[in-house]
């Protein structure tokens, strides 16, 4: 899906959308490496449309329904998030499932280190990602809707056992680490302490969108990967970015002097989600943290297979599969 077709889209949105009219172009969204996703300019203003992609799938993938009903669910609530407009489960408009969402315009950063703020600056960006990760753990499931938007019973039995057979189905060659994760990890799953929740599933730094002129989140995006689970998983995913090299197709904080940049330590990202969330300290850290690298690294292995495939939606998909050896790798250290 290169383009759309643009008088039969805007027909479309134009009987189904309030206040959408004259459909002028569609842009594609350099980033996303899973569900494309576009710009829509129109006379009646500017709108995001995010689809599935074209080819065979893997199952329970690319699940832009999910997204649509998570993001509707927390309009109004203490998360922000851009308003779900509208969900096309009709293939025959532009070949695959899409929805549509509001443009939120702000500021997208890439780089964790923010080098376009000062250092002051740096630590109020920072409390604020935090806040809204724990925000976004605090939010009443039940209330909104959301109580059967995951599966019951341990989450990372479950998600270990996901992952486990996302990674197979489009595994390419033998990595060690890997058969040595799939082991470990189900082996040495922590107690389940009860916790349940809405997780992201994605929380990084460029999945937000900030206020162009404040610490102040206007929009988290991306909820492909959202379900109810653990919470930890998304403290630990979003720990686990910043310990990736500063340079790659995702940026992390590896090698830099946080307190030269004025960027909290690990250690201190833990205790103000802690504080916030009025929770005593984490044990078996460890094995957060290397379940987060597993399944990074069966989402980059599964990018890569798509790539190969030609199914996949950016160019940098192929770059992707060079990402999970080393993370395994990574991994592997922390449970030895």
């Amino acid at each position: 899906m290169k383009t759309f077709h643009p008088v039969k889209l805007n027909s479309y949105l134009e009987r189904h959308v309030d206040g959408f009219r004259g459909l002028i172009k569609a842009e594609k969204f350099p980033g996303g490496q899973s569900n494309p996703t576009w710009l829509l300019s129109a006379a009646s203003g500017c709108y995001v449309l995010r689809s599935k992609p074209l080819g065979r799938l893997l199952k329970s993938a690319h699940a832009v329904d999910r997204e649509f009903r998570v993001i509707r669910a927390l309009a109004n609530t203490d998360v922000p998030v851009a308003w779900a407009l509208h969900l096309c489960e009709d293939e025959d408009v532009i070949g695959v499932m899409f929805y549509l969402m509001s443009y939120v315009q702000g500021r997208v950063f890439w780089d964790p280190a923010l080098p376009e703020l000062s250092k002051t600056e740096r630590a109020y960006y920072y409390r604020e990602l935090i806040r809204v990760l724990a925000a976004i753990h605090g939010v009443d499931i039940s209330g909104l809707g959301l109580s059967d938007y995951g599966r019951p019973g341990n989450y990372f039995e479950r998600q270990i056992s996901r992952w486990t057979k996302q990674y197979k189905a489009a595994e390419t060659t033998r990595i060690e680490p890997m058969d040595t994760l799939m082991d470990w990890l189900p082996a040495n799953l922590p107690p389940d302490d009860g916790q349940n929740g809405l997780i992201h599933g994605d929380y990084r730094l460029d999945n937000l969108i900030f206020h162009p002129r404040e610490a102040r989140i206007l929009a988290v995006i991306d909820w492909e990967l959202s379900t109810l689970g653990h919470p930890l998983a998304d403290l630990a995913y979003f720990c686990m970015c910043l310990r990736l090299p500063a340079e790659g197709d995702v940026k992390g904080l590896a090698a830099k002097d946080r307190a030269a940049l004025g960027v909290p330590e690990e250690q201190a990202v833990i205790e103000q989600y802690c504080e916030t969330r009025r929770m005593p300290a984490i044990e078996n850290w460890h094995f957060y943290l290397a379940f987060s690298y597993f399944r990074m690294a069966s989402i980059c292995q599964g990018v890569y297979k798509r790539g190969l495939d030609g199914n996949a939606s950016s160019t940098r998909a192929l770059e992707l599969g060079k990402l999970v050896e080393p993370m395994a790798a990574t991994a592997a250290e922390l449970i030895a």
